[in-house]
C-alpha cells in the first residue's frame, strides 16, 4: 500500500472516531483496502439521514476512482445509487489525491440537492444508462440462496424489480428444476418474459 493512502486511511480514522463510524473491512495487497463509513447528512426538510458509505481503494488509488457503495434504511434503491452515481461525479474531479474525507464532507452538505434532482429527474427517465462516471470493478458474483418460494411468479417480479433499479444483470437459476435459469436483462429494459414463460 502507497505512503499517501495509509496516511490518509489515518487521518480518516482520525476523523471518524466516534463509535461505529468507521470500520476497516479488508486490507490485501492485491485488491487494495475496503472500509466503512457511518455518518450523518441533511436531507429534505434539514432532517439528517444516516449514510453507511462503503470505499474500495484500488491498489492505483488515487489515480482512479474508489468503488463506493451507499446505503441507509431512509433511502430508496434508486436514491443510494443516485448518491452513488453523484460521489462518482464528485471523485472524477478530485483525482490524484486523497478524496474520501472531500467526498464524506461533499455528501453530507449537498445531500439534501442530490435527493431534490433525484426526484425531479425520475419524471423523465425512462430506462436511460447514466452518464455519469463509473468504475469498473470487474465481474462481481453474489448468490442468494432462497430455501422456500410461495410464489415464484412474485418472486421473479420482485428479483426482477431490484435488478432494475440497480442496474444490474445476472441469472436467476432455480435450484432443483431442471434446465431452469432466467436472465436479467434490466440494463437496457431488456424483459426476460420470453424466458420466464418457458420455465414456468
Amino acid at each position: 500500500m502507497a505512503e499517501p493512502v495509509r496516511e490518509e486511511l489515518s487521518a480518516l480514522a482520525a476523523i471518524f472516531c466516534g463509535p461505529r463510524e468507521w470500520e476497516l473491512l479488508s486490507r490485501s495487497e492485491t485488491d487494495g483496502t475496503v472500509f466503512r463509513i457511518h455518518t450523518k447528512a441533511e436531507g429534505f426538510s434539514d432532517v439528517d439521514i444516516p449514510l453507511e458509505l462503503v470505499f474500495h481503494l484500488p491498489l492505483n488509488y488515487p489515480l482512479c476512482l474508489p468503488g463506493i457503495s451507499v446505503n441507509s434504511e431512509h433511502l430508496t434503491r434508486a436514491q443510494c445509487v443516485t448518491v452513488k452515481e453523484k460521489l462518482l461525479e464528485q471523485a472524477g474531479h478530485l483525482l490524484s489525491g486523497p478524496m474520501v474525507h472531500e467526498l464524506v464532507l461533499w455528501i453530507q452538505q449537498n445531500l439534501g440537492s442530490v435527493l431534490t434532482q433525484s426526484e425531479a429527474g425520475r419524471g423523465s427517465e425512462k430506462c436511460a444508462l447514466p452518464t455519469s462516471t463509473t468504475v469498473e470493478d470487474g465481474l462481481w458474483m453474489t448468490l442468494l440462496y432462497l430455501d422456500h418460494m410461495r410464489a415464484k411468479t412474485k418472486y421473479v417480479k420482485t428479483v426482477e424489480k431490484w435488478a432494475s433499479d440497480l442496474r444490474l444483470t445476472g441469472r436467476l437459476m432455480f435450484l432443483g428444476v431442471p434446465g431452469s435459469s432466467e436472465n436479467l436483462q434490466s440494463r437496457c429494459g431488456l424483459k426476460w418474459k420470453e424466458m420466464q414463460r418457458k420455465n414456468d
